[in-house]
């Protein structure tokens, strides 16, 4: 079955031009209507008129409206929680609220605070700030930037946690910031119009979006939101009003009609795609059949413009096998199953695939507490749309896998599911289909220990498994004091084609962080798109970047946020939005008194 196949099968909705509104849940917070034809022409052209003024607007004034939407996100982040919630099922008031909270405002608001600061920096000093320390050529023509902990807040923060982005070349500290801020070193730039196609599942994505093309790239924006999350719409032209008041942002509403007009017309000059495959082809190369691949076939595609994307992923978790103790598996089979259970699965950085060696003899106990997990975690209204088609096609194809159905089955909601023992020599198609649902699968490799094991599974995920996203390695504490073992994880750290790597951390922390660039591993095509092309987030400015890797114990203290059951999720989100709207000591403090009280 064919990649295209398998999207149409079971891939994950796009925002143009299949996208369909949400399930009917009876709470779905209602989004304006369409944008007429007459004002999107409109609002383009006073883009258009507005572009080279952005382009050429000193540093230090850009700054100066981050600063000023900082405060209005965070005046208006409790109503954006509070519509999510009512959108997804979920009590306002309630601990999992709290998901809302750091998905939406608190990362916003933290991107809002770093571009503000890196645009600061672009004044004083030509590029953001970084130390000759975190600056350092490593390996065969790489270099290797420290990103976290940059600061104070960061150090209290993340005290176990480092973030280091890898450069594709060997540059010197002096070389490294001389190709920061790139935009910035122009003369007199003319500007651009982007266009940018939101994605419906998590409220920070297409304002992440938006900042790195504004702020990065230089151009002003006009943000399509998702049907499936218009509702944030009208909440983001408030906070982001001072963009939108001097033209340098607007927002457009509605379907497949809207997509399709925007992409095509004259005054658009570039797209950003968040979403599918599928949704990027019909773009790029137009609808399935023939005519589309003559064009592949020719390199002709409908649109001649340049298109980023960012595709999602079938993220795998690679289990490296060794001598876990009994907290190390208990704390390996939490974060699996709460990067699975977080946003109701809804996440292109969800662990859709588990990679395990045959031979690693507490392979079955892991996979045992990982559900054990899922039957103590309630399900969760399944509010994306078309995840019912999804969960039971791919359930469908598992063949002679086993499946573990754990949870509520009724009322909208989708029950978790671990799918184990796929064969990895098979053609299955969840190993190229992003599921975006509830379900995440399991095949082990015949291997038994970390040495035969990991050079094997990095081969298996760079070319069987779809995707080019994100993957995570779990390693126990044994493998750390292994020199060779060591070696191996370091090798397939370089060795793996993902854009960001996380070594016993979720990478969706390098996608909240924001200092991190965030994208598929470079190299994708038009007519090979993977999980896109291009970066976004990079509130250093980064040039050359390869990947991101991230690293942290596998047992910390506190418990990462990810793990199901966090019964102060609501307060802690709350908290790190406010302590991101205006950084101080006591801001700290209280958001790691949230966090530590379980």
């Amino acid at each position: 079955m064919s990649l295209d196949q398998h999207s149409r099968l079971a891939g994950r909705p796009g925002e143009w031009p299949g996208d369909e509104p949400p399930s009917a849940s009876g709470s779905t917070p209602a989004g304006p209507g369409p944008t007429s034809p007459a004002d999107l022409d409109r609002a383009l052209r006073r883009l258009r008129d507005s572009a080279r003024v952005f382009a050429r607007l000193a540093p230090r004034e850009k700054a100066s409206l981050l600063r000023a939407s900082r405060e209005l996100f965070h005046a208006g982040a409790a109503e954006m929680v509070e519509l999510g919630c009512r959108a997804k099922g979920i009590e306002p008031r309630s601990s999992l609220a709290g998901e809302d909270w750091f998905s939406g405002p608190a990362i916003s608001i933290r991107a809002l605070r770093l571009f503000e600061r890196a645009l600061e920096d672009v004044a004083d000093a030509g590029a953001p700030r970084l130390d000759a320390g975190d600056i350092q050529p490593f390996g065969e023509g790489r270099t290797r930037v420290r990103l976290v902990p940059h600061d104070g807040y960061d150090r209290a923060l993340f005290p176990r946690l480092s973030c280091d982005a890898w450069l594709a070349a060997r540059r010197s500290a002096a070389e490294v910031r001389e190709r920061q801020a790139r935009f910035y070193r122009q003369r007199d730039p003319e500007g651009r119009v982007v266009l940018v196609l939101g994605a419906g599942n998590v409220g920070s994505i297409s304002i992440l979006d938006v900042l790195y093309h504004s702020f990065v790239e230089g151009a002003v924006c006009l943000l399509k939101m998702s049907p499936v999350n218009a509702y944030l719409g009208p909440c983001f032209e408030r906070a982001l009003a001072p963009l939108v008041g001097r033209g340098f942002l607007a927002l457009a509403y509605g379907g497949p009609e809207v997509g399709a007009y925007l992409t095509s017309h004259a005054d658009v000059d570039a797209i950003h795609v968040t979403g599918s495959v599928e949704t990027h082809d019909r773009i790029v190369w137009g609808e399935p059949g023939p005519e589309r691949a003559a064009r592949k076939e020719a390199g002709t595609p409908l649109i001649h413009k340049p298109v980023t994307s960012e595709l999602g992923n079938v993220s795998p978790v690679l289990v490296v096998p060794g001598d876990y103790s009994d907290r190390e598996l208990d704390a390996a089979a939490r974060s699996i199953a709460g990067m699975v259970v977080h946003n109701a699965s809804f996440n292109c950085n969800a662990a859709k695939l588990i990679v395990t060696a045959r031979g690693f003899a507490q392979r079955g106990e892991l996979l045992s507490r990982v559900r054990r997990v899922f039957a103590e975690t309630p399900t969760r209204f399944a509010y994306y749309p078309g995840a019912r088609a999804r969960f039971d096609a791919l359930v469908g194809v598992a063949g002679s896998a086993d499946v573990a159905r754990h949870g509520d089955d009724s009322a909208g909601r989708l029950p978790w599911t671990l799918i184990s023992n796929l064969d990895p020599g098979s053609d299955s198609p969840l190993f190229e289909t992003e599921p975006f649902c509830s379900i995440v699968s399991e095949t082990a490799l015949v291997a038994t220990d970390a040495a035969e094991f990991l050079p094997l599974a990095t081969r298996f995920c760079n070319e069987k498994v779809w995707g080019t996203l994100n993957t995570m390695l779990v390693t126990p504490r044994s493998a750390e004091q292994d020199a060779g073992v060591r070696a191996a994880v370091e090798r397939a750290i370089t060795e793996l084609r993902y854009g960001t790597v996380g070594v016993n951390v979720w990478p969706a922390v390098g996608y909240g962080l924001c200092t991190p660039p965030w994208g598929g591993y470079p190299g994708a095509t038009l007519d090979d798109v993977e999980s896109g092309i291009g970066w976004g987030h990079n509130a250093f400015l980064l040039d050359e970047v390869e990947k991101v890797v991230l690293r942290g114990p596998l047992v910390d203290v506190p418990e990462p946020f990810w793990y199901p059951g966090h019964r102060r999720l609501r307060e802690l989100g709350e908290k790190l939005a406010r302590l991101e709207a205006g950084p101080s000591v006591g801001g700290v403090l209280g958001a790691a008194w949230a966090a530590f009280r379980r």
